[in-house]
């Protein structure tokens, strides 16, 4: 890749893949040298395996968008309600094991608050294990909901990117049907069973 011999570094990292390797900075390298290449496809497909497994970069996000900028068909994306925008990103900022370290370390605290409730010979302390203990429940509630729908999303395999460089889309999964649009490489698609 340094000596700018993309094939070369495609090849390369694609053998490690083969070998069973995975990792962000892999698929990241491997989006970098299909861009520079001119596969634009492939790097697309790449940035967004990378970004799965690591959701909160920036880089991978960055470079996402430039070669998203390549594909020929500018499709709109429905705008969603701010709160889905909002929770999503939060979500995406951590990856699903530190969603889950964070929700233990709440669960570890909700119970030493529990045990400082029943304990404490004060009013104030048990109050402040009465109300630290509730806190920790909806941090703990928050926390394991997103551990899981970010693990959800690494392994959903409903979306996929267009490899060829035009697909035509039928109006049903017959052959004799009819063409309904063209798309293009490296557009993201969402399949239905």
């Amino acid at each position: 890749y340094i000596n700018a011999d993309y094939h070369g570094a495609i090849e390369t990292y694609e053998k490690l893949l083969k070998r069973g390797y995975a990792s962000e900075k892999l698929y990241y390298n491997l989006a970098n040298a299909c861009f520079k290449a001119g596969h634009y496809g492939k790097a697309i497909l790449f940035y967004n395996r990378a970004l799965r497994l690591s959701p909160g970069d920036a880089d991978i996000r960055y470079n996402l968008d430039v070669a998203n900028t390549f594909t020929k068909d500018k499709i709109s994306v429905v705008p969603e309600f701010f709160l889905k925008t909002w929770i999503r990103t939060v979500r995406s900022s951590l990856g699903c094991t530190a969603w889950s370290l964070l929700s233990l370390g709440a669960l570890a605290l909700m119970f030493l608050l529990v045990l400082l409730y029943l304990l404490a010979g004060r009013l104030v302390w048990r109050k402040t294990g009465f109300y630290g203990m509730l806190v920790m429940f909806v941090c703990f509630v928050a926390s394991t909901s997103f551990a899981i729908s970010e693990r959800n999303e690494q392994l959903d395999s409903t979306e996929a990117i267009v490899m060829s460089s035009s697909v035509s889309v039928k109006s049903s999964p017959d052959n004799s049907s009819t063409d309904l649009f063209v798309l293009h490489e490296g557009t993201k698609v969402r399949t239905v069973n």
